[in-house]
C-alpha cells in the first residue's frame, strides 16, 4: 500500500460529538485535542512524513466569546503538551497562520514550540492556528510586492514556485491527501493553493472518534485511483477516491 507523504486534516465534529454524548461543546474540543496526540503517533507509525491539521480558522473568531476563550485556554495547554510530545517523538512542529491576533503568551508558546523542535527529524507536524487560506495568500502577495518594490525580484521572476515560497507552507510539499471528518464537504478556506492536486476523503466519523483504522481506511481509498497530470499516467503515485466513505 502506497503511503501518502503529506496528509492534511480538517478536524471537524468536536461539538457535535460532545452533544451526542450529552456534554458541552468544549468537552468535544478537549477530547479532540487528546485524539490529535494519538493520531500524530499513528501517522508516524504508518510512515506519513507530513501531517497538517486545521486547529483554528480566521473565521472561528465569530464563534461565541465563551467558546473562543475556552479554545484559547485549550491551545495554551495543548502547546505545552506538544512541546513534550515533539521532544519524545522527534517531531518537527511548524505553525501556519497569522499569530498577531493571539494573546502574547500564546504567541510566545507557539514560537517556543517551533524553535524547540526545529532540528527534529521525525514527523513534520504543522498546526494551522488563526489560519485562513485567503489571508495567507494576501499576506504572501504583500511580501512579494514589497520585494518587488525594493528591487529584489523582477516581474519575470514571479512564478508559481516563487509565489509558493511566500506562503506559510514554504519548503513543505503540497498535501497528497486531505481528510475532513464529520461529514462536511467543503474546504472552509483551508490550504486552497496547496490543495490544487490533492485527493479528498470525507468521512462521517467526528474527529474525537477518528481512529488509526479510520486513517488507514482513508489511505486505502487514496490507493484506489490513478493520478494523471495532463493525460500522463502517474500510476506509481496511485491516489484515492474523492468520494465520501459512505459510498464504500
Amino acid at each position: 500500500m502506497v503511503i501518502p507523504q503529506h496528509v492534511a486534516i480538517i478536524l471537524d465534529g468536536n461539538g457535535r460529538w460532545a452533544r451526542s454524548k450529552g456534554m458541552p461543546r468544549n468537552y468535544g474540543h478537549v477530547k479532540g485535542a487528546k485524539n490529535l496526540e494519538v493520531i500524530c503517533r499513528d501517522a508516524s507509525d504508518l510512515g506519513i512524513k507530513y501531517l497538517t491539521v486545521y486547529l483554528f480558522s480566521t473565521e472561528n473568531w465569530k464563534r461565541s466569546k465563551e467558546e473562543v476563550d475556552a479554545l484559547m485556554k485549550l491551545f495554551r495547554s495543548y502547546t505545552k503538551t506538544c512541546i513534550r510530545m515533539a521532544r519524545d517523538n522527534n517531531m518537527k512542529v511548524r505553525i501556519l497562520g497569522d499569530p498577531a491576533p493571539l494573546d502574547k503568551d500564546l504567541q510566545e508558546s507557539l514560537v517556543k514550540l517551533a524553535e524547540s523542535s526545529k532540528n527534529n527529524t521525525g514527523l513534520n507536524f504543522q498546526l494551522a492556528i488563526n489560519y485562513g487560506s485567503r489571508d495567507e495568500i494576501v499576506r504572501a502577495v504583500r511580501r512579494l510586492a514589497e520585494d518587488y518594490k525594493e528591487g529584489n525580484l523582477g516581474k519575470e521572476d514571479i512564478t508559481e514556485e516563487r509565489f509558493a515560497s511566500y506562503l506559510d507552507t514554504a519548503e513543505i510539499p503540497d498535501p497528497d491527501l486531505l481528510i475532513r471528518t464529520s461529514g462536511e464537504l467543503r474546504l472552509s478556506n483551508y490550504l486552497m493553493w496547496q490543495l490544487a492536486y490533492t485527493e479528498f476523503y470525507f468521512t462521517e466519523v467526528p474527529w474525537p472518534a477518528f481512529t488509526k483504522e479510520d486513517l488507514k481506511k482513508a489511505i486505502e481509498k487514496y490507493n484506489c485511483r490513478e493520478r494523471r497530470y495532463g493525460g500522463i499516467d502517474l500510476q506509481e503515485n496511485t491516489v484515492g477516491s474523492v468520494k465520501n466513505d459512505q459510498e464504500t
